[in-house]
């Protein structure tokens, strides 16, 4: 009977040894594993960052826009409005739709109204429209791709020999004030529907 209980308590002793053994093996691999996740994520991220290219579209799914769903592709074709997209191996990463103005809106009404007129009154003079880009929705299907765009729009304009601004329509979401402060712009202005930030050229 002691033998027994001797043999139980020395198997249990051993049993415990091996576990911790076991366990501290696959704390190690775990650890490897994960190190090696991260370092593989943050490669891929950088390979499509490197990689991506901004382009003018010509229409974009409106729908997924998140902020102005009920603008159609017409509204943001118009009066010399533009969409653009930062895309890598054919896939649309953002999309950041913007018109152009001579002064700042702070509705999108008057967005409407003020890109129209530019474009109107280039027609009658050089047929470069406004001196303000004013990007009024941007979104992301990929992480990182709403900082990229604005810094891709950013680096255009500043090679425009007419723009000399880059102001947003933002809606009136800490989302969207976080977002433009985060990425450089300073606050211009708080309206009573929307918000106004301006990315210094």
């Amino acid at each position: 009977m002691v033998e027994v209980e001797l043999f139980t308590y020395i198997l249990k002793i051993n049993l415990k040894k091996i576990t911790f053994e076991i366990m501290k093996n696959i704390k190690r691999k775990l650890k490897i594993f994960k190190e090696r996740k991260i370092k593989k994520g943050i490669n891929n991220f950088f390979d499509w960052i490197k990689g991506a290219e901004l382009i003018e579209l010509k229409t974009c799914k409106v729908k997924d826009d998140p902020v102005r769903p009920e603008l159609d592709v017409i509204f943001r074709r118009s009066y010399g409005r533009k969409i653009f997209g930062v895309i890598y191996k054919k896939e649309i990463c953002a999309i950041m739709c913007f018109g152009f103005t001579n002064e700042i809106p702070t509705t999108v009404k008057e967005l409407d109204l003020m890109t129209r007129d530019a474009y109107l009154s280039s027609a009658q003079r050089d047929q470069k429209i406004g001196k303000i880009a004013i990007a009024y929705t941007i979104w992301s299907k990929k992480k990182g791709g709403g900082k990229l765009i604005v810094k891709e729009v950013f680096k255009m304009i500043k090679k425009s020999n007419h723009l000399n601004r880059l102001v947003t329509l933002s809606p009136l979401t800490d989302m969207a004030r976080n977002f433009h402060l985060k990425n450089g712009a300073i606050e211009l202005k708080v309206n009573e529907e929307t918000q106004n930030f301006e990315y210094k050229v």
